[in-house]
């Protein structure tokens, strides 16, 4: 199994996401000999994709393509992604390479693969505040034709210490729950 592992926290070692990513990676390579591909969008960030300036840099759409579970660290920013993951997204945008138009709508070349998106906010997605990521990754997702998304939520980890230790305590219970099955499913 090949792992693509994304993070885009600029929180570094702070990072929620950047610890549940490590986790589900850990939990997916256990026992075996999984390879790994990293990008710290933070740390490396993807150049924003100008489709006017020129070809794009077809080694990320490779790892996509090579990926067989893809796993994204992402944050809540400002209701939406961050900028890097945003860059990283449209870099792999590209028609003809992981989608095309055709006349019956447009279709995602990039099936039979997984990913499993970590999602972490500081309040509660269901109050006012609105959750503008994980339709955003589903839609982005099935656009390039992946279809099995998992989400691993952590919210309101800005309210208090005790919602904070919560959260992280019931997505790594999930986290441990979701590789075991996923781990159970590739050696039926």
């Amino acid at each position: 199994m090949t792992i693509l592992h994304i993070d885009s926290s600029l929180a570094g070692d702070a990072s929620v996401t950047r610890r549940m990513t490590a986790a589900i990676v850990a939990g997916l390579k256990a026992g075996g000999d999984e390879a790994v591909i990293h990008h710290d969008l933070a740390k490396v960030p993807v150049a924003v994709f100008d489709p006017y300036a020129g070809a794009p840099d077809f080694t990320l759409i490779d790892e996509v393509l090579a990926a067989d579970v893809i796993v994204i660290g992402a944050p809540m920013y400002n209701l939406g992604v961050p900028a890097g993951l945003k860059a990283w997204i449209d870099a792999i945008t590209i028609p003809d390479k992981t989608f095309r138009a055709t006349e019956a709508g447009l279709e995602g070349l990039c099936g039979a693969r997984r990913v499993i998106v970590a999602y972490a906010a500081g309040g509660f997605l269901n109050g006012p505040n609105l959750d503008f990521v994980e339709p955003y990754l589903r839609a982005f997702f099935r656009l390039i034709g992946i279809t099995t998304v998992d989400v691993v939520r952590a919210e309101g980890l800005g309210i208090s210490d005790e919602l904070h230790a919560k959260a992280v305590a019931a997505a790594d219970a999930e986290i441990a729950a979701l590789t075991a099955r996923i781990r159970a499913e590739r050696a039926a």
